[in-house]
């Protein structure tokens, strides 16, 4: 049977570990377990049978660390150890199947470390194309604890084959992985990168993962493995020993599925007789399925913001084509004040922070935003950890930045003609992005809110033909400046239309949508307008100074409505 068909009918059981068994046949310390694919191939061969005759239907190959940084020394190619490491594994499985274990590189990215995204994700499409050549029939990227890192596997396996893909992280006690990420953030992530299945392996054992599997299986709409560790692991007597046994995983395994989980298996401290014990289980025990709420939500590496879930505000002032200074940081490269800028507006009390690097000459701008754009996303990146969304109009630069992002983006593609959201909605799909959509026809924007309505449900079908769904879709209810006051209350009726006949996230850039507005106690005009604009529905107001007043109000509103912000 197919792999992915296998995913929504059955409960398949992965093997144990690898480096346990093999530590048992004279693994040397500091000796890459890999290299005994090469110097005893019978020893690796006959690890993976005795898991087969446990009952695994997934045999994992012994390659978590086979990349050409942990191999430099050994005299061996990656696609040597690869090769050899799924021809072992293919002829133990038989008919089982087998898949490619792909680990962490073993440096850290930056900007903890030295390693660029490329070069990881350079090094990852290495081992899956061996892999994939070789005859592995899905990907396991697993034991990852930075969700950058994870990124960069998935998209080299994505990118490099036609394999299913399933990615599971490794989180601490506290319910983070060591780079900070929850395990909403962790799905809401992998998911938009289009994995198959995700989850959680190592680190902990069965008893301490429960909590964390908890967490992922109430927003994963994809099938979850989990893989725990025999236990917290001990020293007794200079020996590492797991202290829980076999039937401990065979307790909270049975937990575990009946709560949803629809993939098992064991890690570092286990053996054969973990598997046979989760085999036992499994084959009494039917899968759950546990619908979810696909929730319209943005990401960094370490913070997930859920929109419509309260008030949230997008701080915009790192905009080249309005701020004169962010313009001048950005043509004379000075980050510094770029990253002082977002550390700002969090403190202010933005959400989100928009980011737009376009300078006022387009031409000039143009030249520059492909390389400057991912520097920019980096630098904020490595300082704030709020969500960021992505402002360009041109597609090469707005690919560079959605692809060095860590995290799920929020994106605005500001060009208005329908026939460009062509080169827009193919990155947006692949790098798992939530877009602004605008009302837009060839005339622009409706002055209408019964107009905009009309181009917002024609625009909104033509997006999901693309396979990108309602909930990674956020309505901009008037992104043009507003002259009249008529105008303005336009914009209010297409937030309230919008969210009663569509069900979707409405925004508003609320002081540039007033801009036209020349009168003395335009401050009370404009607080005015995002007062009202809340009470209809407005979801993600767009403060392009971020000024106090209009941050305070947002503050009342949520105070006022039962919100905790």
């Amino acid at each position: 049977m197919v792999f992915k068909s296998a995913l929504d009918k059955h409960l398949i059981v992965f093997d144990g570990a690898m480096g346990t068994m093999i530590q048992r046949h004279g693994l040397k310390p500091g000796q890459p377990p890999e290299i005994f694919n090469m110097l005893y191939p019978e020893v690796i061969e006959g690890i993976h049978k005795e898991y087969i005759q446990a009952g695994a239907d997934v045999i994992t190959t012994n390659t978590l660390g086979a990349n050409e940084l942990k191999l430099k020394d050994t005299g061996y190619t990656v696609e040597q150890v690869v090769t050899r490491a799924v021809e072992l594994a293919r002829k133990a499985a038989g008919n089982k199947w087998v898949a490619l274990d792909i680990g962490p590189i073993g440096q850290f990215m930056e900007p903890m470390g030295t390693l660029s995204f490329d070069r990881v994700y350079q090094m990852y499409a290495r081992q899956v194309r061996a892999g994939a050549q070789a005859g592995a029939d899905l990907i396991l990227i697993e034991t990852i604890g930075d969700l950058y890192e994870a990124k960069a596997a998935v998209l080299a396996a994505k990118e490099n084959s036609s394999l299913p893909v399933v990615c599971t992280l490794t989180f601490e006690r506290n319910g983070r992985t060591l780079m900070g990420t929850d395990p909403l953030t962790a799905v809401v992530v992998l998911e938009s990168l289009g994995v198959d299945a995700l989850g959680a392996n190592c680190s902990l054992g069965p008893e301490e993962l429960l909590p964390i599997v908890k967490q992922i299986l109430a927003y994963a709409s994809v099938p979850v493995l989990v893989q725990p560790n025999a236990g917290l692991p001990k020293i007794v007597n200079g020996q590492t020993v797991y202290p829980a046994k076999p039937d401990v995983f065979q307790r909270y395994t049975s937990i575990m599925i009946q709560q949803g989980v629809r993939l098992v298996g064991c890690c570092c401290g286990t053996t054969p007789d973990y598997i046979k014990a989760v085999r036992k289980t499994v084959d009494d025990l039917a899968p759950v399925y546990t619908p979810v709420d696909k929730l319209t939500a943005v990401s960094s590496g370490s913070r997930t913001v859920v929109l419509g879930d309260g008030i949230k505000i997008i701080g915009g002032r790192i905009n080249a084509r309005l701020n004169e200074d962010i313009a001048h940081a950005i043509k004379s490269s000075s980050f510094g004040d770029l990253v002082s800028e977002a550390i700002d507006q969090r403190s202010q009390g933005a959400d989100i922070l928009a980011v737009n690097v376009q300078l006022p000459d387009i031409t000039e701008g143009k030249m520059h935003e492909r390389e400057t754009l991912p520097g920019v996303i980096r630098e904020v990146q490595a300082v704030v950890n709020l969500p960021l969304e992505i402002n360009s109009s041109c597609p090469d630069a707005l690919e560079a930045g959605m692809r060095v992002y860590n995290g799920k983006p929020l994106v605005r593609w500001p060009v208005r003609e329908p026939a460009s959201l062509e080169s827009l909605l193919p990155l947006v799909k692949k790098y798992g992005a939530c877009m602004v959509v605008s009302a837009m026809d060839e005339d622009g924007i409706p002055v209408n809110a019964g107009e905009r309505l009309k181009d917002i449900e024609d625009i909104v079908h033509y997006i999901q033909s693309y396979g990108i769904s309602k909930e990674d879709m956020v309505v901009d209810c008037g992104s043009t400046r507003i002259e009249t006051c008529p105008e303005c209350m336009e914009a209010i009726k297409t937030v309230r239309l919008v969210k009663n006949e569509l069900g979707l996230k409405t925004s508003l850039s609320v002081e540039r949508i007033t801009a036209g507005l020349s009168h003395r106690g335009k401050d009370s005009v404009v607080n005015t307008f995002l007062a009202m604009a809340l009470a209809a529905g407005l979801d993600i107001p767009v403060l392009d100074s971020l000024p106090a007043y209009l941050v305070e109000t947002v503050n009342a509103f949520r105070a006022l409505t039962g919100q905790s912000g």
